[in-house]
């Protein structure tokens, strides 16, 4: 099919099979729908750029949007990787694969995600304390999904009033195939087997989807299943902190040094670690999809998604563990004798009085060997109904519940420790120190067993959804949108957490701590180091220790239960003209919320479990204008306001209430919502059948950024049950409370730069070249505050400055190819209050991805591809401090997929 003269076709198809339209409203729409569809047949990467344009230039709203390429064919591997080509999309990664977004430098709390016209929350974890254990916010993590199981993903970045509210940063769309896109029957089915450079192992890759229409009934499945292996390995420290000799000989330093030492006046790194994580993954996912239309205006939507993420991991490590974790100090009881004591030969430190090389001897080290499994299970139904009540009016009524478990069944860790010396060497790079040791530490001998460390948690969230909406078409280009939404939203879980299990006994002497090899290897996966490691599992059994934890257990101040239940109503008015379109409305919302947790009292065993209410209501308006300069050029501009809820942990009751000294210390479940005002305007210039080139800015004015303060008040105004006041006090005694509040007021404003090119007008070959491109300039800053105290002013978490795409692409009927490449700038990830010593702030350096794909087209039905990613090993420089000291590096290689699609 050729290009030329089928633009507008392709623009209906889009737009009636892809962009949520109705396939019963408006009877003669959906005949030239039908018609059209059985005239093309859309594939390949620039088709499927065609359809993301007409998309995006059609929406009333700002927005962008990713079209798969063919049947179960989406642009990349991974959900969030093809999301980071959109203007202002940014991601963080896990285990070399994207995890969480951020829009237009608000976190990935800020973003609001839709399955199916549904929110929902699908969360997964890090074996990485310094990434986040596990997933407790509002974040997406976009790994639990393949992208397979997906036709379109739409980023939504300005707001209406039939918009769920939500997403101060934006909402993401996610829309599954569904049989009436296709006309009749329809299959394909896709392989790959993967290599990374890292790991050893080979990882598959399978998907297939059959669908089929029988006139008015169409049903759909699809599978998508991989299993992956990966190997991530660096170094990395505890952070930085400043140190006195801490009982260590400094004698053989010359005095000025051991004046700065004992003056405090050096920082040394904290753990000097070299680090490995092995992760063997399995995804699964399983749609189905079934429409029905009974009659000519009455029709049944029922889908289904089911999708499953399990990480086996296992991470090993060796590291200083002497005085506050540095080499320092080290004396210990083990075995029932005294040992370690280290000896300081050389040190050498730089102008910010970082010591970046370090020859310690008879260091206290240890090796650290986890073993840990990581499942999430996701599952989402919906119904939606759609009735013709009239020539010019229709109702939707959506039904949906979904839910999400995230569970750490094992979370196990082994300590070896060992005494002998070790060089630390910050100077040839500074976020990838060499360490070497003086004695063999791959060498049964050289440890002792120290202690165990065991966890177990549980995290689930649910949504259940009834959502009524109605359409009455005013006139032929004109319609009135109004309905209602009843939500509720509950998330829950614990932790159990047993630390330092035989740690005395060991050190004692009552348990000998002299290693058995039945349980003992050598770890050979770091390519800096091999040395001693634990088989967790068998060191468990060889000691007895039951690693299935109970509710004796139990840290009960971890465990929460928090529920939201939202009603909202809403009215909008859209039209279309060749002048000017748009939609303006308003939203309202009332929010209840209930908390439950513990409240541990001082000196009581017994903590109590409290329960603490919470409403509130707002109206949100929005104005979206689309201003047709010319037929080719369209002004865009927005105005609305939005929310987004607290974070669910300082939403979390769990603190400590002591009736001495009248301190209470909690989360805050009566936080008001983050409110944002949001303008932004753009201007869109489609010059060619593919090609266009954008322009836009925008600006959020953000209100009730939670802070951390100390509040004297009456007790009864905190909220919390007076039954956990001592005898003689009342609602009226006057606390302090140690809690999150709202009161940080900030903006943030960007620049957004877009343009899709195709060198149709070259001369032949170069007419199949074509290139997408991209840049966004955020930038917001933030007050912080600690007990009401203003401390800094610094940018906001999560914000990089600058970002940028770039894809340049080479395609005919029969092959193509395409590389591409992903930059963000560094980024803030959390801010320390005043007293930390080790630092004042976390983040991230900025990194660039370069990725590269081809296909071969071998007849109709038969595809070869090829997918490489992370062509230059690019690592992930954790920085700590904002006099930018190593904090976390890691690598995880290149990663190579060879595959083939077969549609039938």
């Amino acid at each position: 099919m050729k290009m030329q003269g089928s633009k507008q076709l392709i623009r209906v198809a889009v737009l009636a099979a892809l962009a949520g339209y109705s396939h019963n409203s408006f009877a003669e729409q959906t005949a030239e729908q039908q018609a059209t569809m059985e005239e093309i047949t859309v594939k390949g990467f620039r088709q499927s750029l065609l359809k993301n344009r007409d998309v995006k230039r059609d929406a009333l709203i700002a927005q962008d949007s990713i079209v798969a390429e063919d049947i179960a064919d989406f642009p990349d591997l991974n959900l969030a990787e093809s999301l980071q080509r959109v203007p202002g999309v940014t991601i963080t990664r896990e285990g070399g694969e994207g995890r969480q977004i951020s829009l237009r430098g608000l976190g990935p709390d800020f973003t609001r995600v839709e399955l199916n016209g549904l929110d929902v929350l699908a969360t997964s974890g890090s074996s990485m304390d310094s990434r986040g254990q596990s997933n407790r916010s509002r974040g997406f993590d976009f790994n639990v999904f393949a992208s397979e199981l997906f036709s379109q993903i739409d980023v939504k970045k300005a707001f209406s009033a039939s918009m769920e509210e939500g997403g101060i940063g934006g909402t993401v769309a996610l829309r599954p195939a569904k049989p009436f896109d296709y006309e009749g029957f329809q299959a394909a089915v896709s392989a790959q087997a993967g290599s990374n450079s890292m790991a050893d192992s080979t990882s598959p890759r399978f998907a297939a989807l059959v669908s089929n229409r029988w006139d008015n009934f169409g049903a759909l499945f699809s599978v998508a299943y991989s299993q992956r292996d990966t190997v991530e390995q660096g170094t990395n420290t505890y952070r930085w902190r400043p140190k006195d000799a801490s009982g260590s000989d400094i004698s053989k330093l010359d005095q000025a040094t051991q004046d700065k030492i004992n003056n405090k006046e050096l920082r040394f790194a904290r753990g000097n670690r070299y680090s490995v994580w092995e992760n063997d993954q399995e995804r699964l996912g399983l749609t189905a999809a079934f429409q029905y239309n009974a009659t000519d205006s009455l029709s049944f939507d029922l889908d289904i998604l089911y999708a499953e993420l399990n990480n086996n991991k296992d991470e090993h490590h060796i590291a200083t563990r002497g005085s506050s974790s540095t080499a320092l100090g080290g004396t210990t009881t083990a075995g029932g004798q005294t040992v370690g004591g280290a000896v300081i030969n050389q040190l050498q430190y730089n102008q910010n009085g970082e010591v970046v090389y370090a020859d310690i001897g008879n260091a206290t080290l240890a090796t650290e060997s986890r073993k840990q499994q990581m499942d999430t299970s996701f599952s989402q139904i919906s119904l939606l109904t759609e009735w013709q009540i009239t020539d010019s009016t229709v109702a939707k009524l959506l039904l949906g519940h979904s839910e999400n478990e995230f569970v750490i069944p094992v979370s196990d860790k082994v300590y070896y420790e060992g005494f002998g010396g070790i060089t630390s060497d910050y100077t040839k790079d500074r976020f990838y120190a060499e360490h070497s040791y003086d004695f063999d530490i791959a060498s049964i001998d050289s440890w002792k067993m120290h202690e165990f460390d065991l966890d177990e948690s549980v995290q689930n969230t649910q949504f259940d959804s009834i959502k009524l909406s109605f359409e009455s078409f005013l006139t032929d280009s004109a319609e009135l949108k109004y309905g209602v939404l009843h939500k509720k939203f509950v998330s829950d879980g614990y932790n159990y957490k047993v630390k330092d299990a035989l740690k005395g006994q060991f050190q004692s002497g009552e348990i000998s701590n002299v290693l058995d090899p039945s349980y003992f290897e050598v770890f050979t996966a770091h390519d800096k180091a091999d040395w001693a490691a634990g088989d967790v599992a068998k060191t468990l059994a060889f000691y007895n220790v039951n690693a299935d934890l109970t509710a004796d257990d139990l840290d009960i101040n971890s465990v929460y239960d928090l529920s939201e239940t939202t009603s909202a109503a809403w009215v909008e008015y859209q039209w279309r003209n060749e002048v000017l379109s748009g939609n303006f409305g308003v939203r309202y919302v009332e929010t209840e919320v209930e908390s439950a947790g513990y409240i541990q009292q001082e000196g009581d065993s017994q903590p109590n479990l409290t329960s603490v209410p919470q409403e509130y209501t707002d109206v949100l308006p929005a104005l979206n204008l689309v201003w047709h300069v010319t037929q080719d050029m369209q002004l865009r501009a927005s105005a609305s306001k939005n929310l987004t809820r607290p974070a669910l942990a300082d939403l979390a009751i769990a603190g400590k209430v002591n009736t001495e000294v009248n301190e209470l210390r909690s989360g805050n479940p009566r936080l008001s919502p983050f409110e944002s005002t949001n303008y932004e305007t753009a201007l869109e210039w489609y010059f060619t059948d593919s090609g266009f080139m954008s322009a836009g800015v925008f600006y959020k004015d953000i209100k009730n950024f939670v802070i951390s303060k100390a509040i004297e008040m009456p007790y009864g105004q905190t909220g919390f049950s007076t039954d956990l006041l001592a005898q003689g006090q009342s609602a009226d005694t006057l606390y302090t409370y140690y809690t999150k509040v709202n009161g940080e007021d900030t903006s943030i404003q960007g620049l957004e730069l877009g343009g899709q090119f195709d060198f149709s007008f070259l001369p032949a070959p170069f007419d199949n070249l074509g290139v997408i491109a991209n840049y966004t300039f955020a930038d917001g800053e933030m007050d912080y505050y600690d007990a009401g105290e203003l401390f800094a002013t610094k940018a906001f978490p999560g914000l990089s400055e600058h970002s940028a795409n770039a894809t340049l692409y080479y395609e005919t009927e029969t092959w193509g190819a395409r590389i591409s490449t992903a930059y963000r700038s560094e980024y803030i990830t959390h801010i320390e209050t005043p007293g930390n010593s080790d630092q004042d702030e976390t983040g991230f350096h900025g990194t660039t991805y370069v990725d590269f794909s081809a296909f071969y087209q071998l007849n109709d039905t038969t595809k070869f591809t090829f997918e490489a990613i992370n062509l230059t090993n690019q690592r992930e420089e954790q920085y700590s401090d904002s006099d930018d000291r190593l904090y976390n590096t890691t690598e995880f290689g290149s990663t190579f997929y060879l595959g083939v699609n077969f549609k039938f």
